[in-house]
């Protein structure tokens, strides 16, 4: 396959593995787990850092790492429930952490995490005339993201499944018809992703790349399974550019069958 890079806020990127820093076991295991993924672009949750009562070094952990391997820093919104409290955050992030980028999330649903579309369309449109890159998180569904385009943000970042449950993409249907109908939209898929097999499966689909915490840092062991999780992406990313086959409700012979016996292999 040749070079397949793409874009986030006019940067251009190889890696397709968006990675989460939260929950890890050490310091180290993180780092080494950033460096197997292969990832371009890590996430850090600044309202987590504030409630620790500090970063503790983390920051400084992540940024050696991200050094190391050209990689860049996402904060995020992580844990707000309104469209003030999170641009108030988003400030506060690219202050300490010298980024314009964003990962904008606002939680409308204590059980289920689930977005509240009308707080993020708030927030995502205040962010973007204050001069942020917004990356929202979003649900699949189509006029939610609509509005959020319209607000000025480069892409959109549905989930497959709520946060943390690892039950992969439990609606195919909502992100088929959401990738058909914004074709030239970048699309990464964001939560509930639990298995490298989900993560192909986005890419297959269309997507251009998968963000996800929980399935790495919750592993026995998290660095060989971010080196899974990269493997995955990579290929794929090579089945939606190769052209998976369309699905059928009927068999179909791979062997066509002429009417005539061959009998392979027999002596002329």
């Amino acid at each position: 396959m040749s070079h397949d890079p793409w874009q986030v806020g006019g940067i251009t990127l190889d890696s397709r593995f968006l990675l989460g820093t939260a929950g890890y076991p050490s310091p180290q295991v993180l780092r080494d787990a950033i460096a197997a993924s292969g990832t371009q672009v890590v996430t850090v949750g600044l309202k987590r850092t504030l409630a620790a009562g500090g970063d503790n070094g983390f920051v400084s952990i992540v940024r050696d790492a991200l050094r190391q391997q050209g990689a860049r820093l996402l904060p995020n919104t992580a844990g707000c429930r309104s469209a003030r409290e999170a641009v108030q955050l988003a400030h506060m992030a690219r202050e300490l952490y010298d980024t314009p980028w964003i990962k904008l999330e606002v939680v409308g649903d204590e059980h289920t995490l689930q977005p509240d579309p009308f707080e993020l369309v708030i927030a995502a449109a205040q962010l973007v005339r204050d001069g942020f890159v917004v990356l929202p998180y979003c649900t699949d569904d189509l006029v939610t993201c609509r509005r959020l385009l319209d607000a000025g943000c480069p892409l959109l970042m549905p989930w497959g499944a709520p946060i943390g449950s690892g039950q992969g993409l439990l609606n195919p249907f909502a992100l088929r018809t959401l990738r058909a109908r914004l074709p030239g939209v970048t699309l990464i898929v964001d939560a509930g992703i639990g298995a490298p097999s989900h993560a192909a499966q986005a890419l297959e689909m269309g997507f251009d790349a998968v963000l996800l915490n929980s399935a790495v840092a919750q592993a026995g062991d998290p660095v060989a399974m971010a080196r899974a999780f990269r493997l995955a992406v990579q290929a794929g990313r090579q089945a939606w550019r190769a052209g998976v086959m369309a699905s059928q409700d009927f068999a179909v012979p791979s062997t066509p069958v002429g009417g005539e016996p061959v009998l392979l292999g027999a002596a002329s």
